[in-house]
């Protein structure tokens, strides 16, 4: 019987993985690109993806009318296999690996293009994603204040009221906190723009992941023709961000540094302008979060 793990790893321990993945030479842009099936409950997406000592698949379910039936809206399975020979080696929650892994990955972005005096995080969402960027973001930089952005006040209440109990000064807002933002994280289903992107200040880093679809994105034109932009992969953005897609559709793809670029310093961070990281979610980062679970588990990772 193939062990089934608990996902253990706290955020650090996940931007970590991440981070060491592409220090060590694995580049995004070879990465296999996610397979999405429609179905009539919302689509099936395959991500294989293999690297080092490891090779694993996730199959995810994403089903938009689930939380009105107080389900999650992302379900699914890992499957970790052994590099070399394929043999399976642990089944990990789908669902609990992606909320980690996306996090951990904006997390990572966004410590490289905050500006060093950073404190206030204005957050889009309510839903999970959202408490867990905000746990990721904690893990990483020294947030002093959050704004929560969300359609219902009864959820954007109950979020900020989570940010101030992890000690950090926290209130319900609208759209226009943007304007005061050091750090803007949109984390929604939101298929058009959230805010007016000409009022993010030039100091400011955004990270726009709620989308994977070449028709959907919450941030506008105006705030990526402006931006300095990065994203996972080049090839996975120019397929799948609406973000970058609909903002450059007149006169071909958008100018990327990647996140491999980010984390080994060949990236520019210039600070006269925004910077924003536009995320749709990748295989490579699953496995690598997954492998560093199972060596955190088996103890490998101290051989």
């Amino acid at each position: 019987m193939i062990p089934h793990l608990p996902l253990t790893l706290d955020p650090a321990a996940a931007v970590r993985a991440l981070a060491d993945a592409l220090a060590a030479g694995l580049d995004p842009e070879t990465a296999p690109p996610r397979t999405a099936v429609p179905v009539p409950a919302g689509e099936l997406l395959l991500m294989p993806a293999a690297a080092g000592r490891y090779a694993g698949v996730k199959i995810a379910g994403v089903a938009p009318a689930n939380p009105d039936r107080g389900l999650p809206r992302i379900t699914g399975g890992y499957l970790l296999l052994d590099g070399p020979t394929l043999q399976p080696l642990a089944l990990l929650d789908g669902a609990a690996l992606t909320a980690l892994r996306t996090p951990a990955v904006t997390a990572l972005a966004l410590d490289r293009l905050a500006a060093p005096g950073a404190r206030h995080l204005v957050l889009f969402g309510t839903g999970p994603q959202a408490y867990a960027h905000l746990d990721a973001l904690l893990a990483v930089r020294p947030l002093e204040r959050v704004t929560v952005v969300g359609r219902r006040p009864g959820p954007a209440e109950e979020l900020a009221a989570h940010a101030r109990a992890r000690g950090t000064a926290a209130a319900v807002g609208g759209p226009e906190a943007v304007a005061g933002a050091d750090l803007v994280v949109c984390c929604t289903t939101a298929r058009t723009p959230l805010f007016d992107g000409r009022l993010v200040a030039p100091h400011a880093a955004v990270a726009a992941v709620g989308s994977h679809e070449p028709d959907a994105r919450e941030v506008d034109t105006a705030l990526v023709r402006r931006s300095a932009l990065y994203a996972e992969a080049r090839s996975a953005a120019l397929r799948e961000a609406g973000d970058l897609v609909a903002a450059f559709a007149e006169d071909g793809p958008a100018p990327l540094a990647n996140l491999s670029e980010l984390v080994t310093g060949a990236a520019v961070v210039p600070h006269d302008r925004p910077r924003l990281f536009k995320s749709v979610g990748m295989a490579w980062e699953d496995l690598a979060v997954a492998a560093a679970q199972y060596e955190n588990t088996t103890g490998l990772g101290a051989t």
